[in-house]
């Protein structure tokens, strides 16, 4: 049975950067439809204090999701055969949306658009779509490996690709966590006793389904029908910080490893509180006192949450030597972990070829 490997990764981050003091103008409600009276300045500085976003990226207008997913793509296939690919998942939430008109589109998938862009003629390059919330990439991370683990495949482009900043409603404190971004691995069947050792997936619907949502915009003068992209911020992080240590201790258990035999922690770029939090309550389940310095690389200060994105884009910085020093060796176990609407988590487990 072969095992699935990362050869080759790619990203695309926008070039708009979105500091902070571009929210201070911005009238923000809250749920009940009042709008807040505690001055801009200290909002934006108290969800700095929590998330710690100090600027996120978005897309040109004249880009959108297929564009950019597209970009990711060509960077990780660079001087690859395409026509070579078995599969082609495209992890994403809202289809492509064009400024000024939020309405999802999605036939054809983003996946098809992709391969319609990469000028693929194979017609077995099969093309589709996850809609699995922010741990989508991840999903199709493990879609990929089955793939590959049954002889089905060889060759697997899995891409993550989002653009939140045009479903983010302008008058919701909540739109100045969201971004835009791209991020794509090519995976592919190996001999070695490398890549991907486990994974876990769980959904949690019953209680959680709805913790993250579309709704319409807070501001009730808001003119228009528009469906935006809301959250129960308090009730995600208690979620995300009782169960995420929990799935990922259950991952380990399955790959045959302690936590203590883990060089990085790749965690779903969502909140820096809440991601450092899932960190030590991580060590502290798994009975671990010390929790080594640079274990956890993140992104979110200058990238945001890019739903999807998040984790390819990383982990292409990652590759690139361009994640503010942090290395991977031959030999290494990382772990990947997402977590998401409906609510999902999935969890992996990967040693470096």
């Amino acid at each position: 049975m072969a095992n699935s490997i990362i050869t080759r990764t790619g990203s695309y981050i926008p070039t708009s950067r979105i500091p902070n003091t571009h929210f201070r103008n911005r009238e923000f409600y809250g749920a009940d439809g009042v709008r807040l009276e505690k001055p801009n300045a200290d909002i934006i500085l108290k969800l700095q204090e929590i998330t710690g976003i100090r600027e996120r990226r978005y897309a040109a207008d004249d880009q959108n999701t297929s564009d950019i997913a597209f970009f990711a793509a060509e960077k990780a296939l660079a001087g690859i055969d395409a026509e070579s690919l078995d599969y082609i998942i495209v992890a994403q939430n809202l289809g492509d949306i064009s400024p000024g008109n939020i309405r999802a589109d999605m036939v054809p998938t983003i996946a098809s658009r992709v391969k319609h862009r990469l000028r693929i003629k194979n017609p077995y390059t099969v093309a589709y779509d996850i809609p699995f919330g922010c741990p989508g990439w991840l999903h199709g991370m493990i879609l990929a490996d089955y793939y590959i683990k049954s002889g089905d495949a060889a060759k697997v482009l899995v891409i993550g690709a989002e653009i939140l900043s045009r479903v983010s409603d302008p008058h919701d404190i909540d739109s100045m966590i969201f971004a835009d971004g791209a991020g794509a691995a090519l995976v592919e069947a190996t001999d070695q006793d490398a890549g991907i050792v486990a994974h876990l997936t769980r959904t949690d619907a019953v209680d959680h389904a709805y913790l993250l949502r579309l709704g319409r915009s807070y501001n009730p003068d808001h003119p228009g029908n528009e469906l935006y992209i809301k959250m129960d911020g308090h009730d995600i992080y208690k979620y995300a910080l009782k169960t995420v240590p929990e799935a990922v201790k259950k991952c380990l258990d399955k790959a045959g490893h302690s936590l203590t035999d883990v060089r990085k922690v790749l965690i779903h770029q969502a909140n820096e509180k809440m991601d450092a939090a899932i960190l030590a309550r991580l060590f502290k389940l798994c009975g671990v006192n010390h929790i080594p310095d640079g274990i956890m690389p993140m992104t979110i200060s200058w990238l945001g949450n890019s739903s999807v994105a998040t984790l390819p884009t990383m982990l292409d910085l990652l590759y690139r030597d361009a994640l503010d020093g942090h290395r991977v060796e031959s030999g290494d176990i990382v772990v990947f972990a997402s977590v998401g609407a409906g609510m999902n988590i999935n969890v992996m487990v990967y040693r470096m070829p």
